[in-house]
């Protein structure tokens, strides 16, 4: 295993502010969250990153494991900011912002963690969708990918970003992708998930079925400053299926300012609530 070179966009918003960090899902890039920066920009310094042979990643030239990858987003987070960061993932985007967590608490004062879990998927279904695209590239994803990522309607009133994503999965580099998803094959922290001290919102779309309400709620349950919420009418890539409700709920649970306790003046004390954005 080895820690794979990333690349991050050049940060966004107010200089001297709190540095926010945004992951990928698998298969897509960047521009996953680009219509939610300029909502989190708005009070902070945003910036984003690309999964290996993703979007402005360089392909991988060694195997890596999903704490890899968060090792990598680590240094990563050195290079742009002093102190800690927020940092909010989708999918497996989700799951190394966990190991971010668990691996470099010191970095991270709060985690979000969106359409993603402790777990992801059953490892055998990982390594077959490795063999399949090695054998067939990418390209052979983009019809089951579609029917995955998106929530019914989500295409329909989206169509410009929702084929640039489908674009970013036919174009990201087949071995790269493979090994994303042995990463994934091997990934499972909920034995872990009380380690972490920082507040964890787990987000959670309506219609996903990759990373279901089951998988927000365990992570919430989990971690010792959790919390669950719903994302309305979308399924596994809320950024881009509704950007505005995706930056709602992350801009409240990030906050201007934060009490002594980690939640925000108009948070409540269940962490098993539920917030309809």
């Amino acid at each position: 295993m080895t820690v794979p070179t990333l690349s991050f966009t050049a940060p966004v918003g107010p200089a001297g502010a709190p540095l926010v960090v945004l992951g990928p899902s698998l298969g897509t890039s960047t521009i996953l969250w680009e219509d939610v920066v300029p909502a989190l920009a708005a009070r902070n310094r945003v910036v984003a990153w690309d999964l290996p042979g993703h979007g402005a990643s360089a392909p991988a030239d060694a195997p890596f494991s999903v704490a890899d990858l968060a090792d990598a987003v680590a240094e990563g987070v050195r290079a742009l900011a002093d102190g800690p960061v927020s940092y909010a993932g989708v999918s497996l985007g989700g799951a190394v912002g966990l190991e971010l967590g668990l691996r470099h608490p010191e970095l991270v004062d709060r985690l979000a963690i969106v359409a993603s879990g402790a777990q992801l998927g059953d490892p055998e279904a990982w390594h077959e969708r490795a063999a399949t695209v090695r054998a067939q590239s990418t390209s052979v994803l983009i019809v089951p990918s579609a029917q995955r990522w998106f929530a019914p309607g989500s295409i329909e009133r989206r169509p410009e970003l929702s084929g640039r994503l489908l674009h970013a999965l036919r174009d990201a580099d087949t071995e790269s992708y493979a090994r994303c998803c042995e990463a994934l094959a091997d990934f499972d922290v909920r034995a872990r998930l009380s380690d972490l001290r920082m507040p964890v919102l787990a987000l959670w779309g309506e219609h996903d079925a990759v990373a279901p309400e089951a998988k927000a709620r365990e992570i919430a349950d989990g971690a010792a400053d959790g919390r669950v919420a719903r994302l309305a009418g979308v399924a596994h890539l809320p950024p881009a299926e509704d950007p505005a409700a995706t930056a709602a709920a992350l801009a409240a649970f990030f906050g201007p300012a934060s009490d002594s306790d980690g939640r925000d003046d108009d948070d409540h004390d269940d962490d098993e609530r539920e917030q309809e954005q």
